[in-house]
């Protein structure tokens, strides 16, 4: 596979995006962050990471001193689950895993966060019938969409409101699978709280109609989040916890921009963490998804919404701030962007194909393009196979 002819390298070396930067109780050597990456690489039943492949692909994409890795979403349950091949981190078993995992990353001098993950109505309802559980969301009847529904009532599992006994059994479960992330070894957890996921489903008025003290006004509608926040903050300290959110994102489902109120509703949450802050509990960072990627599925530059910015969240939240988005393809974005001392640039997408990613973009040597196909199969091709950018000189790649 020839290197990407999408965009003319830019060396990032003399740039914000390494200048060293402290984040929680991590001293970062530059800003360029991996984010969350779903593999559908672990086993099931289990959700054990996988045995074969998982500890060397963390190894590799973590082999610059001083980078954050933030692992692929993460389920805290069964329950909260619903695809057979994601990673959990609730037993004993996925524990054993990711501690391997966790030293491998360690081992190469630099950091790892968990993101722990609620699927919400995002999950299949009939994978989640087969196993005994129940399709929960914030509203009984707001569902995806017809086809969601259908699959959901064939599966005899309609979609389910959380009752406020298990919006607590599920706070529980984010706080047992924190303090596994902890024991296992990683520097601290992200909380899920976007692209339509279990909390994004609460914090949004398009899948949240309820009349109780989790539905209605912004607060409410932001109090399981913050529920969330405040129970890992007491389990595993404030500087171990980070959360992202994704204001404009329209996957599953979710309004952007086409909510006017949207808006409000993360200066909300976001004013709410501010405030924390200032009572001497200011977690790690926020990590924000960026309007030019509404749907991760789609291919850059496919759909984006240019009317709307996060910009506004650097008016309010005083913290740090991870900014990802189609950024590989854009270094004058990114120069851009780290300009503020508080700004890291998260490379998703393109981390999957380029395991020395980082020294890639502070030389501005070419990117491996990657190949969308095996972003989810249940292979050691298209997860371990990338070759580092000397490798692919060797392979003549550049020649082609």
């Amino acid at each position: 596979m020839p290197f990407s002819k999408d965009f003319t390298p830019v060396p990032l070396a003399d740039t914000n995006l390494f200048k060293p930067i402290r984040i929680g109780k991590m001293q970062l050597q530059h800003r360029a962050v991996c984010p969350p990456l779903t593999r559908m690489r672990a086993h099931y039943p289990s959700h054990v990471p996988n045995k074969e492949w998982a500890a060397e692909y963390y190894d590799q994409r973590s082999k610059y001193p001083g980078s954050l890795i933030i692992t692929e979403a993460t389920i805290i349950s069964a329950a909260a689950g619903g695809y057979d091949n994601v990673p959990g981190i609730w037993s004993e078993e996925q524990v054993v895993e990711w501690t391997k995992i966790f030293r491998k990353i360690h081992d190469n001098k630099s950091y790892v966060y968990v993101q722990l993950w609620n699927l919400g109505r995002q999950a299949f309802p009939d994978s989640l019938a087969r196993d005994g559980f129940k399709y929960v969301s914030a509203s009984h009847d707001l569902y995806m969409d017809e086809e969601t529904k259908q699959k959901a009532l064939k599966a005899n599992n309609p979609q389910h409101a959380l009752t406020k006994d298990e919006i607590k059994q599920h706070i529980a479960l984010f706080v047992h699978a924190a303090k596994n992330s902890i024991a296992a070894g990683a520097d601290g957890v992200e909380i899920h709280s976007a692209s339509g996921y279990l909390l994004n489903q609460f914090l949004d008025p398009i899948s949240n109609n309820r009349t109780d003290e989790y539905g209605g006004s912004i607060e409410n509608r932001a109090r399981f989040t913050l529920e969330v926040v405040d129970a890992l903050i007491e389990a595993v300290g404030h500087e171990k916890v980070g959360i992202r959110f994704s204001p404009w994102g329209t996957y599953g489902s979710q309004s952007g921009s086409a909510e006017p109120l949207i808006l409000a509703q993360y200066a909300y949450v976001i004013g709410e963490l501010e405030k924390r802050a200032k009572e001497g509990k200011r977690i790690a960072y926020i990590h924000l998804v960026e309007p030019i990627v509404l749907n991760p599925f789609l291919a850059e530059g496919l759909e984006c919404d240019e009317t709307v910015t996060n910009n506004f969240a650097y008016s309010i939240w005083k913290g740090p701030i991870i900014r990802a988005g189609d950024l590989a393809y854009h270094p004058e974005i990114v120069k851009n962007i780290i300009k503020d001392d508080r700004t890291l640039a998260a490379y998703g997408r393109l981390w999957i194909a380029n395991p020395d990613m980082v020294q890639r973009l502070k030389d501005g040597l070419p990117l491996n393009k990657y190949d969308r196909d095996t972003f989810y199969t249940m292979t050691e091709h298209g997860y371990t196979d990338y070759p580092t950018h000397e490798e692919a000189l060797k392979l003549g790649w550049d020649k082609e």
